[in-house]
Parts: C-alpha cells; structure tokens; sequence
C-alpha cells in the first residue's frame, strides 16, 4: 500500500478492535493500489486467503477478478482493491450492519485519500453500502451513477460468476463497458 494516508490509515487497521472480528483473525486486509488510482475496487470482506496473506483478492475470486481488470484495459497494481471490512467475518459470512459500520470510517479515508474518478462495487453488500441500499445487483450491474462528483459502478462480485457460470458473460460485459467508461481501448503495455 502506497502513499502516506494509505499507510497511516493501515496501520490503524492493523491494531483496530472497533468490532469482534479482530478475536479471529489472522492478519487485517487494508486493501491495496496507488494513492493516485483512477478506480477502486470495494467487495464485501476478506476471506480466508486474503487474512492469510493480508492481501485483498488473490484466492480464486480475486484470480478471476484479474481477467475481469484485462477485460477493462486495466492491470491490478494500478487500481485500488479493497473492502468494506477489513477483517474476515468467521466462515466467510456475510458482513453484519456493526461490521460495516466499525470498518466505514477507514474506507471513506481510504477513498478520500485516493479521490477516485470510478469507484466499482463487488457485489451487493458494496453497493448498498457505497451507493443505494435499494439498488439491485441483477437489475442494475455495470449501469454508472454519478454521486458527488465521482461515477459508481455496482458489479457482481468475482466470486458469483464462480459459483454460477451464467453469470461469468455479464461481469465480462460489465467490465468491458468499464474500458469505455475509462478510455482505456488499448490495454496498457
């Protein structure tokens, strides 16, 4: 994690007991990318490989999130991937309302200090949280709106297309409608 706010605000994470998830993890999941990252990538929580490794997605979700950043013209190390909490939940459970609440301010910092021009939801904890709490992931997936300046991008999350292969064409959609969104038409070298 680069930049001096990113460090700053990691390092609070890394000691962080806002909550109870801090009792079983194994290391904290910050998030990673540049300070200067046109876009972040949100999802819901870590799992188990990224409290292993202290990593946002690099079990089978964030491996096929890797494809899905080529589709849009974009490499991994230079986005923003975070989540909303930054510990696992146990059993890689949904996040609970005082989770999302314990974690907020460190991702709003994180958001601030980057100032993103796309902020892309991973899934529909992300984008009720970050964009409508009424907005449907199946209705509304790959659709932009502009709130305060910045676009919100609510995707499925990586792990969905995992479990249903119906779902794999529309993230694959999603993502290169994210390469127009961006202007990034030739994938960078």
């Amino acid at each position: 994690m680069a930049g001096g706010v990113l460090e700053a605000l990691a390092a609070e994470i890394a000691v962080c007991r806002k909550c109870d998830l801090w009792r079983a993890r194994t290391r904290t999941v910050p998030g990673e990318g540049p300070e200067s990252a046109r876009v972040m990538f949100i999802g819901e929580g870590p799992g188990y490989h990224e409290d292993q490794q202290g990593r946002p997605f690099v079990g089978a979700a964030g491996m096929f999130l890797n494809e899905l950043l080529a589709h849009a013209g974009l490499r991994r190390e230079d986005v923003f991937i975070g989540n909303l909490l930054k510990c696992r939940p146990p059993d890689n459970r949904d996040p609970k309302p005082e989770e999302i609440a314990a974690c907020r301010d460190y991702l709003v910092g994180q958001i601030a200090a980057i100032s993103p021009e796309i902020i892309c939801t991973l899934g529909r904890f992300a984008a009720h949280e970050l964009i409508d709490r009424k907005l449907s992931i199946t209705k509304e997936h790959g659709q932009p709106r502009r709130i305060s300046g910045v676009l919100y991008v609510p995707l499925y999350h990586p792990a969905a297309a995992l479990h249903r292969e119906d779902l794999k064409a529309p993230c694959i959609e999603d993502f290169q409608r994210l390469r127009a969104l961006l202007g990034t038409e030739q994938a960078p070298a």
